[in-house]
């Protein structure tokens, strides 16, 4: 598969400078420190355009959130944050870095707008205060504000086929029931409610009752345990995604999926009370981790038949339907894909003596 599916003649006038990304970089560094730590582990090819989708989806969150809790500014600033999607895609970005870099993006990756303005409806759903009766709830806000992070890294990367792009939105969706696990009792003494309310009421806990006055206990241990495996669930299905990305990328997306799973152990070892105390992973134990995380991510590429979460299909069906078809080589044949596998294995081995040669 080719690594970016490029327009070449749309990228011959590019909208971002030098100066651009290094404004998206100086963001993230500042705004994001666990992914701009984590970019360093993907490919350079790969690593600046992700800087710039991450850099829009921070200032997207941070328009909202500083605007406080007036539905009339929420709104305007979710109008302001469309306008400018629509400028990027039309080619036209505003006077941004971020803006400028994205437009660049979304046409050399083929990136869908689709995914961008799913993302900005659930900022959107955290604006009207949304509930949440049960988990399938979840997952949709969670398609939203995470996976469709995992669609658009997906799609930068290459993994654009339906099985991939739906493990990607697995990954995403498994991260952000971790937050919500972690977050908890901050979210709920900022009037928000994460859990399933579904699943509250059968662990006998009045959710509006409950969201008064956030205290700790088992009932409330029992829903949060119940959040972390089906979390767990989505990570080990997301193993396959990570297998199948080009080799270059998978350490990074690893290290993410690891390092979010153990913010879950975390939470256990805390007795499942994010309540009284944030989990937070200390330092020393991601050190623990970083060699099997490493190894883990050379692990060959296994298929895995787990249709896409109802909840993400409309996440995957966009990516699939925006990837350009490749063109047939006739002196490549069939074979063309794995010309195109040994290609990268030999880039990576240079780029590993050039490193050697270095020390």
């Amino acid at each position: 598969m080719p690594q970016a599916l490029s327009n070449q003649n749309a990228m011959k006038n590019k909208h971002a400078s030098a100066a651009d990304v290094v404004a998206c970089r100086d963001l993230l560094r500042c705004g994001s420190r666990s992914f701009y730590a984590a970019s360093f582990l993907l490919p350079q090819r790969f690593r600046d355009p992700a800087m710039a989708l991450y850099a829009f989806c921070r200032i997207a969150d941070d328009a909202i959130d500083c605007v406080g809790d007036d539905p009339l500014l929420q709104a305007a600033a979710l109008e302001m944050l469309h306008d400018r999607l629509d400028r990027i895609y039309a080619g036209q970005p505003t006077d941004d870095p971020a803006d400028r870099a994205l437009a660049d993006v979304v046409v050399e990756f083929a990136m869908p707008k689709r995914l961008l303005e799913a993302l900005l409806e659930g900022f959107e759903w955290d604006a009207q205060g949304r509930r949440y009766e049960d988990i399938s709830g979840i997952y949709a806000y969670s398609a939203r504000v995470a996976g469709t992070v995992g669609a658009m890294m997906a799609a930068l990367m290459g993994a654009r086929s339906e099985e991939l792009v739906a493990r990607a939105c697995d990954l995403g969706v498994a991260m952000q029931i971790t937050n919500i696990c972690r977050d908890v009792g901050e979210d709920a003494r900022n009037g928000r409610l994460y859990l399933p309310r579904e699943w509250m009421r059968d662990a006998g806990i009045d959710p509006d009752a409950w969201l008064e006055n956030p205290v700790f206990n088992e009932a409330l241990a029992s829903v949060v345990r119940r959040m972390l495996q089906t979390a767990d669930t989505l990570y080990q299905l997301s193993d396959a995604g990570i297998a199948g990305l080009p080799m270059g990328c998978r350490a990074g997306i690893n290290a993410a999926r690891y390092l979010y799973a153990e913010i879950g152990r975390q939470v256990e070892r805390q007795g499942l009370d994010s309540i009284s105390k944030r989990a937070v992973v200390p330092a020393p134990r991601k050190l623990q981790l970083l060699g099997p995380i490493l190894g883990k991510a050379i692990l060959p590429s296994r298929y895995v038949a787990a249709p896409a979460l109802e909840e993400t299909r409309f996440l995957v069906d966009a990516v699939v339907a925006a990837t350009p078809q490749p063109k047939k080589d006739s002196a490549l044949g069939g074979t063309g894909g794995r010309v195109m596998w040994v290609l990268e294995l030999f880039e990576q081995l240079e780029e590993r003596e050039r490193a050697i040669s270095l020390r």
